[in-house]
């Protein structure tokens, strides 16, 4: 009996054994590198604004916010000229025209005119087809939630956001958020209403997220 109990007992094929530790290592190993690339990316594109930020404190003074008639102007290094007068001046695509700031999450990041991979890892990118800043309409501008926009929704209700340009700065004041699909584009289309649309993907590990975060602010009269 017991001979015949050992013959029906089944052994794990020496191949198996031996392969099965080099499977399971490979795996945390692909765990690893993906959890790291949100991070890395990160420090990265944090190394480029600190870069940006020295160099900014260390331009010429043709380069520097200055004031003009009591207005503060801006000019980017990409050749945007300063208008005394505060008229909008219309951006070429891909350039720097504008500052966004907001001192309630620490943010600081240059916003160009148009999207592209290249530029969203730059900064971060006004939609073309939104109003441009100190135009009437909703100007919509968005950036990576692993890099700029990260802490985007610790804003809350009051905050203060600046947007510095080449003809002046406009303060806006978040008055609400959303949460919405990518495929529904009522918070990023264009509209009559004067405001400031910041937004980004919801934060998710793994993939891409379907679903998009929204901040709208609106303009605060100086």
């Amino acid at each position: 009996m017991a001979e015949k109990k050992q013959k029906n007992e089944k052994h794990t094929p020496l191949p198996v054994v031996i392969i099965t530790p080099f499977l399971i290592f490979a795996i945390c190993a692909a765990i690893t590198v993906v959890l790291g690339i949100t991070p890395y990316n990160k420090f990265q594109t944090y190394i480029h604004v600190s870069f940006s930020d020295s160099m900014k404190n260390t331009t010429s003074a043709a380069d520097s916010i200055t004031v003009s008639e009591n207005i503060n102007t801006f000019e980017s290094k990409s050749g945007v000229k300063t208008s005394s007068e505060g008229k909008v001046v219309i951006p070429s695509f891909g350039q720097q025209y504008a500052m966004l700031s907001c001192e309630a999450i620490n943010l600081y990041v240059p916003v160009y005119w148009g999207s592209s991979e290249e530029l969203l890892k730059n900064g971060a990118c006004q939609l073309t087809a939104s109003a441009v800043i100190g135009d009437k309409g909703n100007s919509v501008i968005d950036a990576h939630v692993n890099t700029f926009f990260a802490d985007l929704n610790k804003l809350k209700e009051g905050d203060e956001v600046k947007i510095n340009t080449s003809y002046g700065e406009f303060t806006y004041k978040v008055t609400g958020t959303a949460t919405f699909e990518k495929t529904d584009k009522t918070y990023i289309s264009q509209d009559k209403t004067d405001k400031l649309t910041l937004y980004t993907c919801v934060k998710q590990v793994l993939g891409s997220s379907t679903q998009r975060y929204a901040v709208i602010c609106e303009p605060v009269d100086t």
